[in-house]
Formats: C-alpha cells, sequence, structure tokens
C-alpha cells in the first residue's frame, strides 16, 4: 500500500482568491470540473461506537473510514472509497459501485457483496459484519481542484461543507443539508515523494499552518 504526504490549511475568503489565481497560472484545473469546480456528496460509515470519528478526535496515528461519493448530482458513477491514516501519510482505495449496489448499501441490505468482484467491497462487508459499520451521515461540499504532474500533486480548495444531520439517503437529491457549523475553506495539498518549489511557492501565505481537520468530524457536530 502506497501513501501519499497530506497537509491541510485553514484560510479565509480573501485567501481563496489568491490562491485561485495563483494555481490557475501554474497548475492545471481538473478537466471533469465545471467552470473550475464541482459538487462532491459523500456518505460515510461508522460503528455503532462512533470509532471513525472518536479515532480522529483522539488523533490516532493509524486509521481508517469507508465512504461512497458521486460528484455533480451523476449518479451514473459512484464511488466506494477507504481512506487510510499512517502517522500523518494518507491512503485512498477505490471500487465502482452501480446505482442499485449503492442503493442497497444505503438500504443496509449486505447480501451481495461477499460475491463481488473488487476486493475492497468485500472488505467493507466483513467489517460491516463484525463491527457493526454503517451508513452515518451525508457530507456535502465544493471543491476546487488542480494538478501538477511533477510530484503528482494535487491541490483543491473546499468550502461550503453541509452536513446531512442523521439524514443518509445519499441518492435522493432532494435530501436536505445544512451547513456543517463553522466550517473553514479548506486548503488540502497532496504529494507522492516531493512537493515542487513552484507549487510550494504559489501556496505561501502568512500566518497559516497546517492542521488537522476532518470534514466527517465536522459534520457530526449535531451528533
Amino acid at each position: 500500500m502506497e501513501y501519499r504526504h497530506e497537509v491541510k490549511h485553514e484560510i479565509d475568503r480573501a485567501d481563496l482568491t489568491v490562491l485561485r489565481q495563483r494555481l490557475r497560472a501554474v497548475a492545471r484545473i481538473d478537466e471533469h470540473a465545471a467552470n473550475g469546480r464541482y459538487q462532491i456528496r459523500s456518505l460515510y460509515f461508522d460503528d455503532s461506537r462512533d470509532t471513525a470519528l472518536r479515532e480522529k478526535i483522539d488523533g490516532v496515528s493509524r486509521r481508517e473510514k469507508f465512504r461512497i461519493r458521486y460528484y455533480n448530482g451523476d449518479t451514473s458513477l459512484i464511488h466506494l472509497e477507504k481512506k487510510s491514516k499512517l502517522n500523518g501519510l494518507g491512503n485512498k482505495q477505490t471500487a465502482v459501485l452501480t446505482l442499485q449496489e449503492a442503493q442497497a448499501l444505503v438500504d443496509g441490505d449486505m447480501g451481495w457483496m461477499l460475491s463481488h468482484p473488487h476486493g475492497l467491497v468485500r472488505e467493507l462487508y466483513a467489517k460491516m459484519r463484525l463491527y457493526g459499520l454503517r451508513p452515518k451521515t451525508i457530507v456535502d461540499y465544493t471543491r476546487e481542484p488542480f494538478f501538477y504532474a511533477p510530484g503528482n500533486v494535487r491541490v483543491t480548495l473546499d468550502y461550503d461543507i453541509r452536513t446531512g444531520l442523521g439524514c443518509t439517503d445519499f441518492l435522493n437529491p432532494g435530501c436536505v443539508t445544512v451547513p456543517a457549523g463553522n466550517a473553514p475553506i479548506l486548503l488540502e495539498v497532496k504529494w507522492d515523494s516531493f512537493l515542487p518549489d513552484i507549487i510550494r511557492d504559489a501556496l505561501q501565505l502568512p500566518g497559516r499552518r497546517a492542521f488537522a481537520f476532518s470534514k466527517y468530524a465536522q459534520c457530526r457536530i449535531y451528533g
């Protein structure tokens, strides 16, 4: 399993404008983003003891969480994702789900998972059976993504983070989400073995330091 460097910074609206302009000058905008951005909807899983939430809050160095996700309201492409963290480094594994499979997950129907051809789906099945993982909450937000090939750098600007509260009706476009408290605007930077100076320089902001933040944890503030 290969891990990548991941760093997050809290920024403000003025920073967002500055970084957007700088990044457009040196990096490539994701070709799938409409007008440079897209909407992300995720459904996160946790157990009855909220292990994923508590491990994040407690700063456990080795942890994982599962989610399903789609973009811009397009349910023709849905991903199951497992995010793993190890001593500050990150790894993401993905599997494509059909609309019917995603709905089955939302409904708590697991029978189809054991014979699924993708190992990640079978792993989630095992952990749903063993640990009682279940859909917990919807997380919505807007993302502006940028790429820079040397170093395999991905820079994202995330904002308007919203929570589905207790709603897990992931595929229902009418499911209401509300602002997740005082959620910040996030600058997130991921890279492999090195971060090129041109990107490092473009991201320089006075007084901004790396901090730990979880959209899932933020969206659980109401329960």
